[in-house]
Formats: structure tokens, C-alpha cells, sequence
């Protein structure tokens, strides 16, 4: 079960890597977009699938971990 217990450390990561995407773009937008509430609403709602996704991986990956260790 050590395997699982890797590859979960693995998902878990990709799935924090995609967060940690997710709030960069988000801060560029800040910057970009200042002021213009429609347009920075705009990109947010582009980027909330991709936040979404990652919070998943990573919790999926979470899961695996947990498994992996209670299995071995």
C-alpha cells in the first residue's frame, strides 16, 4: 500500500499546484482589471472551474493518503 500511499502525496500536490494557479491568475486579474468590477467578475468566474478542480485533486489525493495509511 505504499504505492498508494505515494501517489496520493503526488495528486495531492498537483491538486495544491492547481490552487496555488488559481490564485495567481486571480491576482493578475486584480492588477489588471483594477477598478472594472464586470471584467474582474468576468475572469473570476473563468477561473472558478480550474479553482474547483484543483480543490478536488487535491482532496482526492488527500483520500488516497489516508487509505494508504490505514491500510498498511
Amino acid at each position: 500500500m505504499e504505492i498508494l500511499l505515494w501517489s496520493g502525496v503526488v495528486v495531492t500536490l498537483l491538486g495544491i499546484g492547481g490552487l496555488l494557479l488559481s490564485a495567481i491568475l486571480v491576482g493578475r486579474a486584480r492588477k489588471e482589471f483594477g477598478d472594472d468590477d464586470n471584467a474582474m467578475r468576468a475572469r473570476i468566474q473563468k477561473l472558478l472551474p480550474m479553482n474547483m478542480g484543483g480543490l478536488f485533486v487535491a482532496v482526492f489525493g488527500l483520500m488516497m493518503v489516508m487509505i494508504g495509511l490505514a491500510l498498511s
